[in-house]
């Protein structure tokens, strides 16, 4: 499918176009031009989809929407969203947005209807409400919520009147911005059924639908990503491996974790399925910030791109943004204008370089795994697929390294060097990509 053979761009738009952290529901701002503006680069850089974080109308951060069917003021209106899109589709690049159907803000208008007239309003089985008890927020009842977070109300799933709501909300983000996959937020507390449900609903408009779940454990899912479900989710193991490892010098274990899920033998979880993989997003701190080594950039986006699973960049990463979770949620989604971009070009470089070579290569979005060379140091590993086999090679330690992968002819895709596989030559912090002659 074309998200297999994608590289995705995330942008958190809020964020992205500096809107206010609080929704003072006055005049909307237009603002969705200023991504737009960015449509060039992000074309320039190679990336051929893009996922949107939350768009919609919503009282702070974008996940405790209040209606989901407009844009939300801060940003624009819908007509700036659709022509958001026709602009992206145009460039080639396809579109994912953020959809959060686990929970809603307080201001949502079910909720605020049960707030007005309680035990006698025809939405209090929207949620889950205990009208004994008393919230956070003295309402005179009491409601479950996401993880502890009163302003985030869950949502009965199991009410047909809530799912003819997301239904409804589905479809018109289809037929009305022509959007061609959804992230689903928090898809580790969404009940299973849930995904049968809403892929029975976007299949009806269109057989090629992207459906991604957020999952932040990942052991116990893999049943979901399957015919009829889910085409991908969210890889932290693989995140939290790789940084750990190139971190405290040990790629035992990033290797453990990707021969754990993507390996050859049959308990290996997720072999043939592809992940969303990613080594930085809103919600975590940059991969600048986070790589205490800066010399290790190369070998931490090479193995990203090279290993199993559907690459993503978080806006602004390509220029060394940096952002640290312990600042809180703000410090990770800055204003793209406040971004230094000149400050790491060859950083920008590598990822443009990188994101040619993942969608160019069949054998890095649909090939098997396999390690080939392993030290704490360095690693080398393959993916193959239809007689294209293609090596990726990285080195994290102050010394040159050669590693011995095949006696065959192959050309790095990064520098178009041609030698020996079984002499590939690593210079101190750097990684190769070969694909066999």
């Amino acid at each position: 499918m074309w998200f297999d053979e994608s590289a995705f761009y995330q942008i958190y738009p809020l964020g992205f176009c500096g809107a206010e952290p609080e929704n003072d529901c006055g005049a909307v701002r237009h603002r969705l031009g200023m991504i737009e503006e960015q449509i060039p680069h992000i074309k320039e850089m190679g990336f051929n989809a893009v996922l949107f974080n939350p768009l919609f109308e919503s009282e702070r951060h974008g996940y405790d929407t209040v209606d989901f069917f407009n844009v939300d003021r801060r940003l624009g209106d819908n007509a700036d969203l659709k022509r958001l899109v026709e602009k992206l589709h145009e460039a080639g690049i396809r579109v994912v947005l953020d959809g959060v159907f686990n929970h809603v803000g307080r201001r949502f208008f079910a909720f605020e209807d049960v707030k007005a007239r309680r035990e006698s309003s025809d939405k209090k089985d929207w949620f889950f409400i205990d009208f004994g008890g008393n919230s956070r927020y003295n309402d005179g009842f009491g409601y479950r919520d996401w993880e502890g977070h009163a302003e985030l109300v869950k949502l009965n799933l199991q009410n047909p009147a809530v799912l003819d709501y997301i239904r409804s909300a589905a479809e018109f983000w289809i037929d009305e911005f022509g959007i061609d996959g959804l992230r689903l937020d928090v898809a580790y507390l969404l009940p299973e059924w849930f995904f049968e449900f809403l892929r029975g609903v976007v299949s009806a408009r269109r057989q090629d639908f992207f459906l991604m779940g957020e999952v932040v454990h990942i052991q116990n899912f893999a049943k979901n990503v399957a015919a009829g479900r889910l085409d991908s989710i969210t890889n932290y193991e693989c995140c939290k491996g790789l940084m750990s490892a190139l971190n405290s010098d040990n790629f035992f274990e990033i290797a453990h974790s990707l021969e754990r899920l993507f390996g050859a033998q049959p308990w290996c979880l997720y072999t043939g399925k592809n992940l969303f993989s990613f080594v930085d997003n809103h919600d975590i701190s940059r991969a600048f910030t986070a790589l205490a080594d800066k010399r290790k950039l190369a070998a931490l986006y090479a193995v990203l791109y090279a290993m199993p699973g559907i690459p993503c960049v978080y806006y602004g990463s390509e220029f060394g943004a940096e952002g640290d979770k312990r600042q809180g949620d703000a410090a990770l989604r800055p204003a793209f204008a406040e971004i230094d971009k000149s400050a790491h070009p060859d950083l920008c470089a590598l990822i443009r370089a990188l994101n040619g070579i993942r969608t160019g290569q069949r054998a890095l979005a649909y090939g098997n795994f396999e390690k080939c060379v392993l030290s704490n140091k360095y690693f080398c590993f393959r993916r193959e697929y239809g007689g294209e086999r293609i090596y990726c090679a990285a080195n994290i330690s102050e010394e040159a390294v050669t590693v011995r992968a095949e006696e065959a002819e192959g050309t790095d895709l990064l520098t178009g060097e041609v030698r020996n596989l079984n002499d590939i030559y690593l210079p101190p912090f750097s990684a190769k990509i070969f694909r066999k002659n």
